[in-house]
């Protein structure tokens, strides 16, 4: 199938087989490599992504499914929300790095509906993400601290 997506603000026209998996596209055709592999099964939350500003998980979702719909990965994260990755850093939040960029997409979709998040709600927007090494504590301190930091987004076209 020919499929055509507006990814980081930018068009990609592309030919996939419509059951492909959105992360495949993503990282094998496109060569968008920061979504990783986790799971495969959609429970990890390694390969989050942003569809419409909301989070999916990009392993079990076909390509077909996303056809003419904007997704932010975490490669175009930085334009929307550059105080996520600036608490992460700060905060070293990450130990082995592998699930952050499915936490900091997740962390976008709660920050772009909750402008101050509590506790709460930190931990229902995150529970889908698994982290090996337990940083969820500073997952959250990051998370309030990027509250507090929130700049104005860009309108997206």
């Amino acid at each position: 199938m020919k499929a055509s997506l507006t990814i980081n603000n930018k068009l990609y026209d592309f030919e996939a087989a419509p059951d492909m998996p959105l992360l495949w596209v993503l990282r094998d055709l496109l060569q968008l490599t920061g979504t990783k592999y986790g799971c495969g099964i959609g429970v990890c939350g390694s390969c989050t992504v942003l569809i419409e500003k909301n989070p999916v998980r990009s392993c079990m979702l076909p390509v077909s499914s996303v056809n003419g719909k904007e997704i932010t990965t975490i490669e175009g994260l930085s334009e929307l929300y550059p105080e996520l990755q600036e608490t992460w850093q700060e905060l070293n939040v990450p130990q082995c790095g592998y699930c952050q960029s499915g936490q900091l997409m997740s962390a976008a979709a709660l920050l772009e509906n909750k402008s101050d998040p509590s506790d709460a709600d930190i931990d229902t927007a995150m529970s889908g993400n698994i982290c090996r090494c337990g940083t969820y504590t500073r997952i959250r301190k990051a998370i309030h601290k990027a509250a507090t930091l929130k700049t104005v987004k860009p309108e997206r076209s």
